[in-house]
């Protein structure tokens, strides 16, 4: 099972930094919508173990840096490549079209 990183302010730099493009999954506990793309996420980060680094971002917690990627409706999932967007979607969306946005990504 891949480890998936809590995205808080203290650790978001090493994020930026990451080898690998990382995934981070911008949601709250009250959103519905964030809690069925959640197991997603989870699944595609196993299967996609090497090739990304996936964190999640409570946006209640982090309000900071859900401003600063310009987060406006959750759930939203911004890939990042050596600091950089390579991606964003917003709003839940079946396993196979979010699996085919990272790829492309990739």
């Amino acid at each position: 099972m891949a480890t998936i990183i809590e995205a808080t302010p203290q650790n978001f730099n090493d994020l930026l930094t990451s080898d690998l493009p990382v995934l981070i999954d911008f949601w709250a506990p009250w959103c519905g919508p964030c809690r069925t793309l959640s197991p997603i996420v989870d699944e595609l980060a196993d299967e996609l173990a090497g090739k990304l680094v996936v964190a999640k971002c409570n946006v209640d917690e982090n309000q900071d840096i859900a401003m600063k990627y310009g987060v406006m409706s959750i759930p939203t999932l911004v890939m990042l490549k050596g600091g950089n967007e390579a991606m964003r979607t917003v709003g839940a969306m079946p396993k196979a079209r979010l699996a085919a946005e990272i790829e492309k990504a990739l």
